[in-house]
């Protein structure tokens, strides 16, 4: 199970995580990588591409550039612990989320689950191209959660994220956590942790 940090955080930011899920998980590997670049604005904080929101291209042309070297790291961590890409799971949080889902949807073999938290499916600016070129043949699960007090990434990229799944072909489930803000509130950890065990058969 990897987990993927928000903007200006960096790996220890989530790796907590897997010790609330470990009764649920129990033969689980929590992974928590450092995003590839230095956050400007930021000491010791990553990010997985540039984020100043000014320009309207700048998500698409994110996910993509921050694809290659996510896909480098999980192949060569399943190589690691010697599993099948059916066997991944990802989680992401805000920036995290984009990149899991953009990355996730077009691995060769598609992992078991994605969980995406206050984040959106990113697609691109302009609409000159698919979201998605083609849905993976057994596209993953996925569980998509947001505060809805959220003020950075509004809750309606909730349900935006869920209808460009829905016309990629793709279907996902979501929760919506009441008077939680860009953060992880008790109820979506709980769900998380649930939906998790379930897509991966535990």
């Amino acid at each position: 199970m990897v987990f993927l940090h928000g903007y200006g955080a960096n790996g220890n930011d989530l790796i907590s995580i897997g010790e609330e899920w470990r009764d649920l998980l129990p033969d689980a590997a929590f992974v928590s990588p450092d995003a590839p670049e230095p956050c400007p604005g930021a000491p010791g904080g990553r990010q997985w591409f540039r984020l100043t929101m000014a320009d309207p291209y700048e998500r698409w042309a994110g996910v993509n550039k921050a694809e290659p070297v996510l896909t480098a790291f999980l192949d060569a961590e399943l190589a690691r612990y010697g599993l099948n890409g059916d066997r991944l799971a990802l989680v992401g949080f805000s920036q995290g989320t984009m990149v899991a889902l953009h990355a996730g949807l077009r691995r060769a073999r598609p992992p078991a689950a994605i969980l995406g938290y206050s984040g959106e499916f990113v697609a691109p600016a302009g609409g000159g191209e698919k979201v998605l070129p083609k849905p993976p043949p057994t596209p993953p699960s996925i569980l998509l959660v947001h505060g809805s007090e959220d003020t950075l990434i509004p809750p309606e990229a909730l349900f935006i994220s869920a209808e460009r799944l829905a016309k990629a072909g793709i279907p996902c489930q979501w929760h919506l956590s009441l008077g939680v803000a860009h953060g992880i509130g008790a109820d979506g950890l709980m769900h998380g942790g649930l939906f998790l065990a379930s897509a991966l058969g535990v």
